[in-house]
């Protein structure tokens, strides 16, 4: 049985009906929000390979929380449709488990970070329900250390997925619970992989009508079929020469705010600075929890040139529309306040 709401329903309608291509936005996290045409043929397969991957089979139970208005919620339904499985289709929402019943079956689950860590910090007695699953897909964002460190109490398997709307979902997977937990992810079957001349991921297969798709993602490939995500090109910050990788700055921030049990959303970037370029900087949200002095005190890891330079705050972060932070956005704010 299909349960779908009245705002969903127009593309279970057109993919029902046979329609051949689709045009789906990306989600504009990097950049202007634009409109990609995918094929049915692309999206199938793209199940097909997602279905394989994670053993799902016919009569399984699929949740899907996610907008169809974006790749990743449109995907969960042709899944659905594709390898047969049920499907209950609800709203998005930040926690959506909050009304199910704890007898109520899912074998298989894609969220974002945000609603997984709803879900276990607000609902814990829904644990049961996750435990059940054959698979748990969690995407749209990096996860947390806070976050990785809360999902070990999951006893079914879960996933972060690496993909865009470009490959029609994801074409790789990373395990982030258990025994076989990786900090590789790994290629889906007949996926291609390599590295274009500034060590960015380049993929290439059916799933992308065998055109190689260069993407900004700086990455360490282990072998054809694993890679070690390092971040965005776009997010290396050109400070007096030297060059500065915004994740692994993050990385360091997001253990120091770990151990204080500071759980506020923020990120790293450059700002413009008359004698080195670009500066360093933090952008935290919500109300000052911590201090430039706390910083570097604590982030001894880094070089110097990797220390942030100032921090600051911002009450609200600014959001695309699938609910990722949207960098350039918050940085104009910034910029504005201190004008």
């Amino acid at each position: 049985m299909h349960t779908i709401p009245l705002s969903d329903i127009t593309f279970a309608q057109e993919w029902l009906s046979g329609q051949e291509s689709f045009s789906i936005p990306t989600s504009g996290s990097t950049g202007t929000p634009k409109m990609i045409s995918v094929s049915r043929a692309q999206m199938q397969l793209s199940a097909q390979m997602t279905g394989k991957a994670l053993g799902l089979s016919e009569g399984d139970h699929a949740f899907v929380c996610l907008s169809t208005d974006h790749i990743a919620g449109r995907m969960m339904v042709v899944r659905g449709y594709e390898l047969g499985l049920e499907m209950t289709i609800v709203p998005p929402s930040r926690n959506p488990l909050a009304e199910v019943p704890l007898d109520f079956r899912i074998d298989f689950i894609a969220l974002v970070p945000m609603q997984l860590q709803s879900i276990l910090e607000e609902s814990p007695e829904k644990l049961e329900i996750l435990n059940r699953a054959k698979a748990i897909i969690v995407g749209g964002a990096p996860v947390s250390l806070e976050l990785e460190q809360k999902l070990q109490v999951i006893k079914a398997p879960v996933y972060s997925t690496y993909g865009m709307t470009e490959t029609v979902s994801h074409i790789a997977l990373k395990r982030l619970n258990g025994s076989e937990k990786d900090d590789f992810f790994q290629v889906l079957d007949g996926v291609e992989i390599g590295l274009d001349d500034r060590k960015c991921l380049t993929i290439q297969g059916k799933l992308t009508r065998d055109e190689l798709l260069v993407t900004n993602d700086l990455v360490k490939i282990k072998n054809q079929n694993a890679f070690r995500w390092l971040g965005r090109i776009d997010n290396v910050i050109n400070s007096g020469g030297i060059k500065v990788q915004a994740e692994k700055v993050e990385k360091a921030i997001e253990g120091l705010l770990l151990e204080k049990g500071i759980s506020n959303r923020f990120f790293v970037a450059g700002m413009d600075d008359n004698l080195l370029g670009k500066k360093v900087v933090v952008v935290m949200e919500g109300k000052a929890q911590l201090s430039m002095e706390e910083l570097k005190e604590n982030l001894s890891q880094l070089n110097r040139y990797e220390l942030p330079k100032d921090l600051y705050f911002l009450e609200v972060f600014e959001e695309t529309k699938t609910g990722k932070v949207s960098r350039n956005e918050c940085l104009e704010l910034i910029t504005n306040q201190l004008q």
